[in-house]
């Protein structure tokens, strides 16, 4: 059976986001004092803990929402360029109605602090008649407001409030089935939860929550973890026994995180995967915040595409939630397998984009150029008054974002679905471009053909030699050179180098990370004052760390003898760390004493 799902409901600013943060162990949405932080659902998948060492885990997916009609009173209404931000209202609490309809278990959270407040008496009344999450998803995304936005199932007419809620119970048995905790009938079970109990003091605020209806309150403490063991007992009491499905969950097939400037149109293009509104779509820039993770299936395979907030430049930010959701999007794109940088074909390319793209870049993760809105670009007159074309949109895309030379480009259209699904084909694809290998040998041949075609030198007169390359990684393709000076390996010849590479082997549209080391370590560096003498990378003790041994004392002055390049072949990276390396006692004697005075002439091959 699915693992069970658990909704923090509430009005703005009483704690949601920290609670959330608090039971995922990790910073999963974006907590600010300002009102309307959170907009989307944000869920995160947690193994509880029981009370008792034997006791098994259970997993749940939390699932964080944004604040109860956080946009309808004054202060903070209006963005800095003028924008109504009260039109995000029914959008959120759309989000709010589908989280609810779906839980197994909804936690409603209200600030100790504050006490009961009128909002929250409504909210409760919502939970209580089932009008907060018992609306068709259909019938919310038929129904029409000015702008677009679609109308939640709580904003309905009364008359269809009372049908998702059901006829009202008479007498005093009515009373006491609502004011029974923890659960209504018809609807998922319900707890108050007192935030905010940040000491002894706040916990007779905490226990007059129970007026609300729900039963007794769990009180907690996200701050300072107060009554935090207590709470988390009380949540794993309240979830099923797990089964062996649960606790042997199958992970996604493919990571995607979808990146790009502001008003780019990835909320859309994750709604149009998943096939559900899941994100807040609105012609306000900014609307995304926190980096949702959306789970779904597409022919057979389970992707999950992490929409990110939109980026702009640092000196336009507003406040610290813009920061925050940089260091979002950032994450994001590190537990990524992938990246989607989208272009909004209707603009020219800015310099946001180029930073976007670079971000790309340095994280050495399989992207695509996915080049959105092209079914309102495509035919318009281009600067040269000539129809646009994806061969002349790619061309300029080369030129402008020159980082990402290797790069698939795909044309798509996020709010119709056109060319979306080669997009993930050919993000599988990738995929398994940067899982290949590559044997040693044909790595050998293929660089030593390089350098001696065009190795790297310096003024010096020196040349480069190579000892030994392998392919020490994959995701993304990690070749290892050993070369003698790795100081002649320039960025610009990695760059010329990692061209060749994308010739020759199979990872022609993947970023390859080429790392370039010493041999051996200087000469001066091996003599410590204190008489010892550390056995370095591929220097004495080769033959005994590929047999897996340590080099012992009395054994030094045989380790010389017998070992030149021929005997590094084979070698895996593992065996040229200081692993099976180990401090020696030199003695009277100088066990250096016997080698040549010019150490390159040491690794000479004979």
């Amino acid at each position: 059976m699915p693992i069970p799902r658990i909704a923090i409901v509430g009005r703005p600013n009483v704690g949601k986001s920290s609670l959330m943060n608090m039971i995922a162990g990790a910073k999963v949405s974006i907590v600010d004092p300002s009102s309307g932080t959170t907009r989307d659902r944000v869920t995160a998948i947690v193994d509880l803990e029981g009370p008792y060492k034997n006791s098994p885990r259970k997993p749940a997916e939390f699932v964080d929402t944004g604040g109860f009609g956080v946009y309808v009173a004054e202060g903070g209404r209006f963005d800095e360029v003028g924008n109504d931000l009260a039109k995000l209202t029914n959008s959120i609490e759309f989000q709010i109605a589908r989280a609810v309809e779906g839980a197994d278990l909804v936690l409603f959270a209200v600030d100790a602090q504050a006490g009961v407040t009128p909002q929250d008496r409504e909210i409760a009344r919502l939970l209580r008649e089932h009008r907060l999450g018992g609306g068709n998803p259909n019938e919310a995304k038929s129904t029409k407001r000015s702008g677009g936005t679609p109308v939640p199932p709580a904003a309905g007419k009364k008359k269809a409030a009372k049908k998702a809620g059901g006829k009202k119970k008479a007498g005093a048995k009515a009373e006491a089935e609502d004011a029974a905790p923890p659960s209504l009938a018809g609807g998922p079970p319900i707890r108050v939860v007192a935030t905010k109990v940040d000491g002894p003091k706040w916990e007779a605020h905490a226990l007059e929550l129970a007026g609300l209806g729900f039963g007794e309150p769990l009180s907690v403490s996200s701050m300072n973890n107060y009554f935090r063991r207590e709470f988390l007992d009380s949540v794993y009491e309240l979830l099923p026994e797990p089964t062996p499905d649960d606790t042997k969950r199958v992970p996604a097939d493919l990571y995607v995180a979808i990146i790009g400037k502001r008003n780019a149109g990835k909320s859309t293009l994750v709604n149009t995967m998943a096939g559900e509104p899941r994100m807040i779509v609105s012609e306000i820039a900014g609307t995304t915040r926190d980096a949702v993770d959306v789970r779904f299936q597409m022919d057979g395979r389970t992707l999950v595409a992490i929409d990110t907030a939109g980026l702009r430049r640092k000196r336009s930010f507003q406040n610290m939630i813009e920061h925050y959701a940089l260091d979002r999007l950032q994450r994001a794109v590190d537990r990524a397998d992938m990246v989607l940088l989208l272009i909004d074909a209707t603009e020219k390319i800015s310099q946001v984009d180029e930073q976007v793209a670079m971000m790309a870049q340095k994280s050495f993760k399989p992207a695509i150029i996915v080049v959105n809105k092209w079914d309102l670009a495509a035919g318009k007159p281009g600067r040269d008054g000539r129809p646009v074309t994806s061969e002349h949109y790619e061309k300029y895309i080369r030129a402008e974002l020159k980082g990402l030379p290797y790069a698939p480009i795909a044309f798509i259209s996020g709010k119709n679905g056109k060319n979306v699904k080669a997009m993930i084909d050919l993000a599988f694809e990738l995929q398994a471009q940067s899982r290949e290998r590559v044997t040693t040998g044909k790595l050998n041949r293929l660089v030593r053909g390089i350098l001696d075609r065009k190795g790297p030198s310096d003024i010096r007169g020196r040349f480069a030699k190579l000892f030994y390359v392998a392919q020490t990684g994959v995701e993304p393709p990690t070749i290892t050179l050993v070369v003698n000076h790795p100081e002649l390996f320039t960025p610009s010849y990695l760059r010329f180098l990692s061209n060749r590479f994308r010739e020759e082997l199979p990872f022609p549209e993947v970023p390859i990370r080429i790392i370039v080391r010493a041999r051996r370590q200087r000469e001066d560096d091996l003599t410590e004052e204190t008489g010892e003498v550390k056995v370095g990378r591929g220097r004495k003790g080769v033959s005994e760390r590929v047999e897996g041994r340590r080099v012992g004392r009395g054994k030094v002055d045989n380790l010389v003898e017998g070992i030149d390049a021929s005997d590094l072949e084979g070698l895996g990276d593992k065996w040229l760390t200081d692993e099976f390396s180990q401090a020696v006692d030199a003695g009277d004697t100088d066990p250096l004493a016997d080698l040549p005075s010019d150490p390159d002439a040491y690794f000479d091959d004979e």
